[in-house]
């Protein structure tokens, strides 16, 4: 039985940045378990082959039926593998809006408001513009300006502001209200996920094992305490013993499964399943909240854009070529290149909806290929009222839970929804679009809520930010205390978005790489 100080279950953006802070100075044995692979490829570390990641890095879970989609089964593709989803995603880097922290320390999570996170925000970051109030240039999570966008990503931006839409160079700084092109989390035309930044420079080190393709079937708990995980490698099982502690750090889907796999969890649920009950915990898997993004799309006569031809693959040869020399030009663009937020309720305090713009056509997540040119733009809902759960669906840890996001069962997310997709309208037909000589791939009467309603809910889906699984709270029923503590078990902390007790306003990359940040001082002032 091998024994460390510190095991570390998950290397995505959270666990990444826990681990590689525990363990960089050497003091600690740590040990990192992830259930996929390194992530140390061509397809993973180039940014333009984001479509054609190979499925070994994604768990593409599904949703259970949505009542709020019409019945369909929802798409929840979820990164594997050392960087998690940070290995998969679009690169952008938004932190949300300071509200959103401010608002957790209201409702509880002492510690948590804006002025308390940011110092984590600049420790992580290595901003290519530099060191300011706002942004860091020292740690270990690369952000850079986009080396090649398209030129309709710049019309894009163009094309708000001619709907005198303020125009934003920076998300993350004094203001988030505006529309610009994103910054991404990039270093030299490469992606750069939170693997690549906390975890390979120290992979050597003697003190940090690195478990890869190791399945954690369970957590062990003795006399109240977690005292260890049980593993799976291939057909070989065993228990990895931690002397101080766990720190779970598996994602808004895999932390709670994990945690119920164990017996802990809502406890006539866990019986359902043949699990003993350890602790009776129902927030475990409950709170599940995501953005729900609407994507509106449009063919071009112009072959500007990224396009499914001929003509476009051979751009594309040309461009692949062109990065294996210089890390440079079209491969290595996001997708998700621009965008912006924006208030469209009347009573809404911050910006209610982001967007962002993909100079390609987009369907079904990018799983459908689509001949010719055009453009997509996203919008989502940005603070949902709608509620959902994670579940077993068996007592295997191999198998995928039961994911319900219940999507757009409060009618409020819709009615925010339905004013997001009609800015997107308008916004693509302002002239700096209509140049391209667009045509709306799914055209709806906008001016008819019930038709534009019935249209969102048979086309809208996740934006990829699931959250608040493990909620944080000072209250007896939250799972994680506001030092990322969990209520009711020693030697046990969790570190990835499950935590958030409300989803923030924005990509939830950059969010979850400081909650580990934050975790790793919290588990050292615990010693």
């Amino acid at each position: 039985m091998d024994s460390f100080d510190y095991i570390v279950i998950g290397g995505g953006s959270g666990g990444s940045a826990v681990a590689g802070r525990l363990a960089v100075d050497g003091t600690r044995r740590v040990c990192l378990v992830e259930a996929g692979g390194r992530n140390d490829n061509i397809l993973i570390k180039t940014p333009g082959f984001m479509p054609f990641i190979r499925n070994s890095s994604n768990y593409k879970f599904d949703t259970v039926p949505q009542k709020g989609l019409n019945g369909r089964i929802g798409y929840q593709p979820r990164g594997k593998g050392l960087g998690g989803s940070s290995a998969i995603n679009a690169m952008v880097y938004i932190r949300g809006h300071r509200w959103d922290y401010d608002n957790w320390a209201a409702m509880g999570c002492t510690g948590w408001a804006y002025d308390d996170v940011l110092p984590y925000f600049r420790k992580s970051e290595a901003n290519e513009r530099g060191a300011d109030e706002y942004h860091g240039e020292g740690g270990p999570l690369f952000v850079s300006d986009q080396l090649s966008p398209n030129p309709t990503s710049h019309a894009f931006v163009e094309a708000a502001a001619a709907l005198q839409l303020r125009t934003n160079e920076d998300f993350n700084g004094e203001r988030q209200e505006g529309f610009g092109l994103y910054q991404t989390t990039q270093r030299d035309g490469e992606r750069w996920s939170a693997a690549r930044g906390y975890v390979e420079p120290i992979r050597e080190q003697g003190n940090f094992a690195i478990r890869t393709n190791t399945l954690v079937d369970k957590l062990v708990v003795e006399g109240g305490r977690v005292t260890g995980v049980m593993v799976r490698t291939g057909k070989r099982s065993e228990m990895l013993y931690a002397k101080c502690g766990v720190i779970l750090s598996a994602g808004a889907f895999n932390s709670p499964q994990i945690l119920m796999l164990s017996g802990i969890g809502p406890a006539e649920h866990l019986k359902a399943h043949g699990i003993d009950v350890v602790l009776d915990k129902p927030a475990v898997g409950s709170n599940l909240q995501d953005h729900i993004d609407y994507v509106s799309g449009w063919q071009t006569e112009s072959d500007v854009p990224i396009g499914g031809t001929i003509k476009g693959t051979l751009k594309m040869a040309g461009a692949i070529f062109e990065h294996r020399r210089k890390r440079t030009g079209a491969m290595t663009t996001c997708y998700a290149e621009a965008g912006g937020f924006w208030k469209v309720m009347p009573d809404a305090e911050t910006p209610d909806v982001q967007w962002h713009f993909v100079p390609a056509v987009l369907e079904d997540h990018g799983r459908e290929n689509v001949k010719g040119y055009g453009f997509s733009l996203h919008a989502c809902v940005l603070r949902p009222e709608s509620r959902g759960t994670v579940r077993l669906g068996s007592s295997d840890a191999a198998a995928a839970p039961l994911i319900d996001p219940n999507f757009l069962d409060d009618e409020r997310d819709i009615a925010v929804l339905r004013a997001g997709v009609r800015l997107s309208h308008r916004i693509a037909d302002a002239p700096p679009l209509q140049a391209y000589g667009p045509t709306d791939r799914h055209p709806v009467d906008l001016d008819d809520d019930a038709a534009l309603d019935h249209m969102i809910r048979e086309r809208a889906d996740t934006v990829y930010h699931p959250v608040g699984t493990c909620r944080m709270g000072s209250d007896a029923d939250a799972v994680v205390d506001p030092t990322l503590r969990f209520n009711g078990l020693d030697g046990l902390w969790i570190a990835d978005a499950s935590i958030m007790p409300r989803i923030v306003s924005g990509n939830t990359n950059a969010p979850s790489i400081m909650i580990g940040e934050r975790c790793a001082d919290f588990v050292k002032a615990a010693e």
